[in-house]
This record gives C-alpha cells, structure tokens and sequence, in this order.
C-alpha cells in the first residue's frame, strides 16, 4: 500500500511540473514582439548615454625602474588624460601588496584635463625580477585599468 501511494505521489508530481512547463512555453511564444523591442531601444539609449561618459588614458601602463639595491624606494608619476565628455573620478587604486602605495587624485579631473597617479615602492625584502600590480578603478567607460611596476632588485 505504501508503494502505491508513494508512486503515485510522484507521478502526480511529475504531471504537474510536465503542465507548468507547457504553460512558460506557451507564455514564451505569446509574447508581445513590441514590448521586447521597446527593451531594446532602452537598452541602445543606455549605451549611448555610457559613451558620453569619461575615458581614462595614460600615457603608459608600465614603468620599468630598471636594477636598484634591496632596499631603495622607487617613485613614479602615471600620468593621465581625460578623454572623455564628463569629469573623471578615480575612485580607488589597489596595489598587489603593502610594499606598493599608489596615491589617487581627490578632485575630479575635467574633460581634457591631464592628472597623475603617483606610486611608490619598497623595495625593502625583496629580490629578483618584481612585477608590481596598481588595479585603477573609476567612473570611466574604460573603468578597470591595470598599472605594472616592473624592474630587477639586486642582493
């Protein structure tokens, strides 16, 4: 008797997924073609409001320090433009490790405007070839930028 009950529990639970599932297809089908379209032209008009937006661009994603002493402390300036149509806000700079300290503007950098991200680096325990990682986020269309510190410590 427990058999019995139990598989027809499962056959009635199979039957109604089975109807559901024809009821979402069928709702597909009969979708309104004018109403997709119009989610369509919203989401045009939301990218060509995005490419009026601000463009960040440097004059170079990689400084290379060459070979320095354990130790030394190494600083650079990337320096960039806004090229886009609306200010600019940087709004963090994240290293790959405590021995990197990027230094982000505070002000909103305007239209055509030049600004610089400094950086500085510890060389202090470290030996080898290093590749340090500074991650840019901001309000730009090109939002996520990666900046290399590259060079050679010496013993």
């Amino acid at each position: 008797m427990k058999k019995i009950l139990l598989l027809a529990a499962v056959a009635l639970t199979l039957a109604s997924c089975q109807s559901k599932t024809d009821k979402n297809v069928d709702a597909i089908a009969g979708a309104d073609t004018s109403a997709i379209a119009a989610n369509a032209d919203s989401v045009k008009a939301e990218a060509i409001r995005h490419t009026d937006g601000p463009v960040l661009t440097f004059e170079n994603t990689n400084y290379y320090f060459g070979k320095i002493e354990k130790g030394e402390k190494v600083s650079y300036s990337f320096k960039f433009i806004n090229t886009g149509k609306m200010p600019l806000i940087i709004t963090d700079a994240i290293a790959t490790c405590g021995c990197t300290v990027p230094e982000i503007p505070k002000e909103p950098i305007k239209p055509g405007q030049a600004g610089e991200l400094n950086v500085v680096f510890n060389s202090a325990g470290k030996t080898g070839r290093q590749d340090k990682t500074v991650s840019v986020r901001s309000n730009a269309l090109n939002s996520a930028i990666e900046l290399h510190l590259t060079g050679e410590i010496k013993e």
